[in-house]
């Protein structure tokens, strides 16, 4: 524990400063102590169940056999006695292993990144979006109003038409048409 790292921290974060000789340091000390006992509880207990697990393992046919008599996944802390004391035998109390039909299959440890039914899902999504919007359009289309009138409605049709005779005229008369239509 460093303590001038503490105070340090304790005064940025909240501007209060403190001794090393103050009592809230005894409290950190207690507390890294407490913290440290369950820690290794909890590691012997994990280990205990790795290596078990282990046992099981091998026991089904999935897992060869523990080199040198040590178990695989075990760490390298020095525990006195078995982690808890209904497994001093190996096995906890009633345990009956699964005889073995077979090779053991892997379990699957990806999934496929899309599923079938979220493809599905999709599919009939964008199937909706595309009806959806051919509604839309056929709705505009059948209740839209130009908004022109009877008569600028025929004044367009007569330019277009207007428009089809300049280009059958020859070439030369037709450059000569715009500067007289702006007069």
């Amino acid at each position: 524990m460093d303590q001038q790292k503490l105070r340090s921290l304790v005064f940025e974060k909240t501007g209060v400063k403190i001794d090393v000789d103050d009592p809230v340091f005894a409290l950190v000390a207690l507390n890294e102590a407490v913290l440290e006992e369950a820690v290794e509880r909890h590691v012997a207990r994990i280990d205990a169940a790795s290596q078990e697990l282990a046992q099981q393992a091998r026991a089904a046919g999935g897992l060869a056999a523990a080199p040198h008599g040590r178990h695989e996944g075990a760490h390298e802390h020095a525990h006195e006695g078995p982690a808890h004391p209904a497994h001093a035998g190996g096995q906890p109390p009633g345990y009956v292993p699964t005889p073995s039909s077979g090779p053991v299959r892997p379990i699957a440890t990806q999934s496929p990144s899309v599923t079938p039914r979220e493809l599905r899902l999709l599919g009939a999504a964008a199937g909706i979006a595309i009806l959806t919007a051919l509604i839309v359009l056929g709705g505009q289309t059948a209740f839209h109003k130009s908004g022109l009138s009877a008569e600028q409605t025929r004044a367009l049709e007569r330019a277009a038409r207007l428009e089809q005779a300049l280009q059958n005229l020859d070439p030369k008369l037709r450059a000569q048409l715009p500067p007289e239509l702006q007069k």
